[in-house]
């Protein structure tokens, strides 16, 4: 490892941001949850069947550490990755949105940057690749709309019109008279719609695409992580709700999308905090009373999240694990020989209290005094900021 790789390691950990870099270098932590994710989306990878699970932690206990865990696996399988934080701009509740939120967090294998831009214009009309995604986008799909929108897009030498169709693909949207007037003037007949199109109705066509053509460039499977899933509770109740029958599109896909696993990382709190203080069952029942199937999508949601499994926390020997490491990191990053024990690193540590991620602050700040004066004062630092599930109000969609 190069010495910038480590120092981005440790300014990346002294932020408390979380890193994929983090992720690949600390991956060996809480083995018994890493087998059971990534066991799973072994299985998805294997047979093609899509699904998803949730996982719960506590707050500032390692949620995104483990997702940033999964993605270099995923990777290391060959597979698609996209990783979003759920909230107000990237609600879970309005799919069509989240869905330009993802396409724009995509990373293919290897890759570096996210997207996947490149590779929609790569398609050229008479490719294998090509007829096979017309004849799915033709038959598999609930409306026709993506199968004339790619041959419009494969027929047309207007740059406007390539931009617009290949930024459709990716969440912005465009109107179904731009498809049938650049179809018509590229193939002399009309564009017939078997139905017209509706984000709020139809946009599983997309993510169902998304994971076809995924598979079709070449990649393994597709997999979506959702961080901070936990901030759901915030919103008003029906935009709640919304989001439960929403979660079940990513954890039991009914159908369409192929080699899909979705991970959610949920905070340990929320059964407690929101589903039984705010009485989310009672919630749906009332909302969904004369719609059993929505209920039973709502209700499977909430059970999903009290019979999440836990991250364990870690055990002094791994804590002293994760802080060797640091100490090492540390020595390349700076180029230095910290003479500081296993015992002092854990001692100072704990003035972080159990939040893994201000220990590791903690015994960063004491690594830094030594390499600068050769010597420590007292660490103490601050447990973080307990999170909140105040309600904001719900928005009506537009």
């Amino acid at each position: 490892m190069s010495e910038y790789n480590a120092r981005h390691v440790i300014e990346a950990l002294r932020s408390g941001i979380p890193s994929r870099a983090v992720g690949e270098y600390f991956s060996e932590a809480r083995p018994a949850m890493l087998k059971k994710v990534s066991d799973r989306m072994q299985t998805v990878k294997e047979t093609g069947t899509s699904g998803g699970m949730i996982f719960t932690g506590r707050y500032g206990e390692g949620k995104t550490h483990l997702l940033n865990t999964i993605f270099n696996r995923a990777f290391a399988e060959n597979m698609a990755v996209s990783m979003v934080s759920l909230g107000k701009e990237t609600p879970i509740d309005k799919p069509w949105v989240l869905y330009q939120k993802l396409m724009a967090n995509t990373w293919l294998p290897g890759a570096s940057q996210p997207g996947f831009r490149e590779k929609l214009e790569e398609l050229s009309a008479g490719s294998s690749i090509t007829g096979e995604l017309l004849a799915y986008t033709a038959k598999e799909l609930q409306t026709d709309k993506l199968y004339y929108l790619l041959k419009a897009f494969l027929g047309t030498q207007e740059e406007e019109e390539r931009y617009a169709f290949v930024a459709d693909l990716e969440g912005d949207f465009v109107t179904a008279p731009l498809i049938k007037r650049s179809f018509r003037r590229i193939y002399g007949t009309p564009a017939k719609f078997s139905q017209n199109f509706s984000k709020t109705r139809h946009i599983m066509d997309y993510y169902c695409f998304i994971s076809h053509f995924l598979r079709a460039i070449g990649c393994s499977g597709w997999v979506i992580l959702f961080d901070e899933l936990e901030l759901i509770g915030r919103f008003g109740k029906k935009t709640r709700l919304k989001s439960y029958l929403s979660m079940q599109d990513f954890l039991h896909p009914e159908g369409g999308l192929e080699s899909t696993f979705s991970l959610f990382a949920l905070s340990s709190s929320y059964a407690e905090d929101v589903i039984d203080r705010k009485h989310e069952f009672e919630n749906v029942e009332a909302e969904y009373a004369d719609e059993p199937v929505l209920l039973k999508k709502a209700k499977a949601s909430l059970e999903a999240m009290i019979s999440a499994p836990e991250l364990a926390p870690l055990s002094k020997a791994e804590v002293s694990g994760v802080l060797l490491g640091i100490r090492d990191f540390h020595a390349k990053a700076y180029d230095w020989n910290p003479q500081v024990s296993e015992d002092a690193l854990y001692r100072a540590s704990e003035s972080g209290g159990y939040l893994l991620r201000i220990r590791i602050r903690a015994a960063i700040e004491l690594l830094d005094q030594l390499y600068q004066y050769g010597d420590a004062g007292t660490t103490v630092l601050r447990e973080l900021q307990k999170e909140s599930f105040e309600e904001e109000e719900d928005v009506p969609e537009l």
